[in-house]
């Protein structure tokens, strides 16, 4: 199982802004992520394994073209909220 939620770390405590449907004493791998440093550093928008695939992809000019004629709005904003789901 993979989730992606916000918390907030007080008093010692990492508390999820959600609830988290987990069995106690659940043992997890947590990723912290500063929510500041995802928009300031573009390396963390994606994980060291997309970067790698990406030295590979055959994505052409006319699938980028095709695919950013779909998005509704503000391409910055669609970005900036699909990398926030990530993490």
């Amino acid at each position: 199982m993979q989730k992606t939620f916000e918390a907030v770390y007080e008093d010692g405590v990492l508390k999820p802004t959600e609830a988290l449907a987990l069995p106690d004493h659940s043992r997890l791998i947590v990723t912290i992520v500063d929510e500041s440093a995802i928009s300031s550093d573009p390396s963390l928008y994606f994980s060291a394994e997309e970067w790698e695939r990406a030295k590979t992809d055959s994505v052409t000019l006319e699938d980028v073209r095709r695919a950013l004629s779909s998005i509704d709005g503000s391409l910055s904003d669609t970005v900036i909220e699909l990398r926030r789901e990530r993490f």
